[in-house]
């Protein structure tokens, strides 16, 4: 079986025009735009770097050949000239940074996922709510920016996401709805593939197995759903976990925090931007 690289534009996804007027990065540009579920910008590229980020929702990253999802704790950095398209499947707040190649020097020259820090989110949401007479203050706000895109920690927790239509489906099905309990037997009848052919293509692919990319799923939902105000027991049983101690043992292995402390520190750097 082919698996030929897809556009979302071939599954349904609603193509959205860029802001016009924003101009070239001098040094640096804050976009700001509301992204509807199943929505993405074409291919293209741009004459100065980007970091591709969202304050809520996740985004789907295609570039350099590699498809991947990245949630409010990371960020894609697009060196200057790489040609990429952005994209989210339930929706997002994307706050993206454009930024000049005399203001981007000692920073890397390869696509990068990065983490973003609590202090780092701060500024850019920051940077994104300031008037045109806060010159001196957004001047300074920039800086810091830049010093702490150059301090970043790269990582390699993103979600990959597949391309081929059938594969495609069925992550977007996951990523819907995590607590699905559909096994790869059932998920390769409904999709036209024995088990052991939808194994073999989706590692392929993707990169890991079906199972652990369900894993990596329920991580992605539950950092997403932790932003709201449900409680945490209802978020463990969205993600189709038994128990809340179950999911809290799954987010501490993987986070080092657990659920809650996490969702504390989410709302002390929400404070610290309102306060």
């Amino acid at each position: 079986m082919s698996m030929k690289r897809q556009s979302p534009k071939t599954i349904g996804w609603k193509l959205l025009q860029a802001p016009p007027g924003l101009g070239s990065p001098r040094p640096m540009i804050v976009r700001v735009q509301s992204l509807p579920p199943r929505s993405y910008f074409a291919e293209h590229s741009h004459t100065w770097s980007q970091l591709v980020y969202a304050i809520a929702g996740a985004l789907t990253v295609n570039a350099n050949g590699r498809s991947l999802v990245i949630s409010p704790e990371q960020a894609v950095w697009l060196p200057t000239g790489t040609a990429h398209s952005v994209g989210s499947l339930m929706g997002a707040e994307f706050r993206s940074l454009w930024v000049a190649d005399v203001a981007s020097r000692g920073m890397t020259s390869r696509t990068t996922v990065m983490h973003v820090s609590a202090l780092l989110r701060a500024l850019i949401v920051e940077a994104a709510s300031l008037k045109r007479e806060d010159r001196r203050y957004a001047n300074r706000v920039t800086a810091l920016i830049l010093d702490q895109l150059r301090r970043a920690t790269p990582i390699a927790g993103a979600l990959p996401w597949p391309s081929h239509p059938s594969l495609l489906a069925l992550c977007e099905s996951l990523y819907a709805d995590p607590a699905n309990p559909r096994h790869a037997d059932k998920w390769g009848r409904e999709i036209g593939m024995s088990a052991r052919t939808l194994t073999r293509h989706f590692e392929s692919e993707v990169g890991m197995s079906l199972r652990a990319w369900r894993q990596r799923v329920r991580l992605f939902k539950a950092i997403e759903l932790l932003g709201s105000d449900l409680p945490i027991t209802e978020i463990a049983l969205r993600l189709g976990y038994s128990s809340a101690s179950a999911f809290i043992f799954m987010f501490r292995s993987e986070m080092s925090v657990s659920p809650l402390q996490y969702r504390r520190n989410l709302s002390r750097s929400d404070g610290a931007r309102t306060a």
